[in-house]
């Protein structure tokens, strides 16, 4: 199954976020199909590809809970239900 969730990156508390498409079975810091966004979560800042992640969630990728907060609050889940 393919899953969109976060993948780690950065220094030592420091970290930031890049919200990618993969595998449901493989690691989290492993290799990606796809790269879809970031997230930084100490300055709240937010770059998505929008029409790439409108089309893995109408092919039946499952966000996580935490992708899918991130996708509610830049309203992208809308898109896809409409």
């Amino acid at each position: 199954m393919i899953k969109l969730r976060l993948k780690r990156y950065g220094k030592k508390r420091e970290v930031s976020y890049r919200i990618v498409a993969m595998d449901s079975r493989d690691r989290r810091d492993g290799r990606s199909i796809e790269e879809l966004g970031f997230y930084n979560p100490r300055t709240d800042e937010t770059r998505l590809n929008v029409p790439a992640i409108v089309k893995r969630l109408q092919e039946g990728a499952q966000p996580t809970e935490t992708v899918r907060s991130i996708l509610r609050k830049a309203q992208v889940l809308e898109q896809v239900n409409a």
